[in-house]
């Protein structure tokens, strides 16, 4: 009986040893660690804000709550601008953006989101991890002194809200859009004058008249942002962004003084957004739709001239922009191989499916 006793003792005072010399080797190795993450979007919009924020959470959740980063809102650490230089200036360790709204720092940032009629979500996110793209915007983006991540995808996007229809290409004359990254630039070729206006100004600057269209994302958000009640006309498809990829740009010396283990709790969450924010958007999208058509949007489609107009000039920017840019034309021809390859696989299987799969639950229905 002392016997065991004795063993009984001896055994929890050698595990409570263990533990003594185990616990300050393990806190050693995890330090505690607490970010700032800037966003471009307002509280209002959960399914990207929201995504944010729970990228935050899971990085705290693998990690015991030692690598924290708290996601802000649009403006209040820096203006949405400024979010780019905030980061490659170290005023914070990461944000959650649309690289292409950076265009005027570097047209290639654009390759980053997603490029007028360019790759869809599934194939973007092939082109970054598995067809080259991510080395090439890596070493795009170091000479800012930032890691970008994929943090997520809305999909492709609508075309936008218009005061007035548009029935051919003479209308985009004039026309003042609220419209980012590339597809402002397309636009221009046609007189019209883009601007990138925040997210939360939109509804006001459309009500105000100082611009006569605006785009945003899709039906779920722009609802929330009240864009259907000051422009009737909705337009589909949004041919400028038919993938916006969201990226978290991480400053580079705040990115390499990590453990490995959070290094991999922060890449694990990116992925996992890139999943659930755009599951999240083909799942709340398609209500959204119905309940701003019942409301009195006018939903239709742009011409085919329209369509066939920015195509063409699309392309013939590329190959301005390249001639422009190093870093675009560095990157341009593998984005460019890719979607051939892609859109020859897409037609043959994805495309055959999803055309007589639609046509027939239309029927149906």
């Amino acid at each position: 009986m002392q016997r065991r006793r004795f063993l009984s003792q001896a055994t929890t005072a050698a595990g409570a040893s263990l533990a003594t010399l185990a616990a300050p080797a393990i806190a050693q190795g995890t330090p505690t660690v607490r970010w700032r993450m800037s966003t471009s979007w307002p509280k209002s919009l959960d399914t990207i804000y929201g995504s944010a924020e729970e990228l935050c959470k899971r990085v705290s959740a693998m990690t015991d709550g030692k690598f924290e980063i708290r996601a802000f809102p649009a403006g209040e650490l820096v203006p949405p601008p400024q979010n780019m230089d905030a980061v490659s200036n170290g005023t914070v360790e990461c944000n959650h953006v649309l690289s292409s709204a950076f265009i005027g720092k570097n047209t290639a940032v654009a390759f980053d989101t997603g490029l007028a009629f360019g790759l869809n979500s599934r194939q973007h996110n092939a082109w970054i991890h598995y067809g080259g793209g991510m080395a090439l915007l890596r070493k795009m983006y170091k000479q800012y002194g930032i890691v970008n991540h994929v943090s997520g995808n809305v999909g492709v996007q609508m075309g936008g809200w218009y005061r007035k229809e548009i029935k051919s290409v003479a209308d985009l004359n004039g026309l003042k859009m609220r419209i980012g990254g590339i597809g402002g630039m397309v636009l221009a070729k046609f007189g019209a004058v883009s601007q990138q206006i925040p997210a939360g100004d939109i509804y006001s600057a459309l009500e105000k008249g100082t611009i006569d269209a605006a785009e945003w994302i899709g039906p779920h958000d722009d609802e929330k942002l009240g864009l259907n009640r000051v422009a009737p006309f909705y337009y589909s498809p949004g041919w400028f962004e038919g993938s916006a990829s969201i990226t978290s740009m991480v400053n580079e010396k705040a990115w390499e003084a990590l453990p490995a283990s959070y290094k991999a709790a922060f890449e694990c969450a990116c992925a996992e957004q890139t999943m659930k924010m755009l599951a999240n958007y083909d799942a709340q999208n398609p209500l959204a739709l119905r309940k701003l058509v019942g409301g009195g949007a006018k939903l239709g489609y742009f011409p085919k001239d329209v369509m066939d107009a920015t195509y063409k000039a699309s392309q013939e920017l590329w190959t301005e922009l390249s001639e422009k840019n190093a870093d675009f034309k560095a990157i341009y021809p593998s984005w460019k191989k890719f979607q051939q390859d892609e859109v020859s696989w897409f037609r043959v299987a994805e495309n055959a499916l999803d055309n007589y799969t639609f046509a027939a639950v239309a029927r149906s229905s």
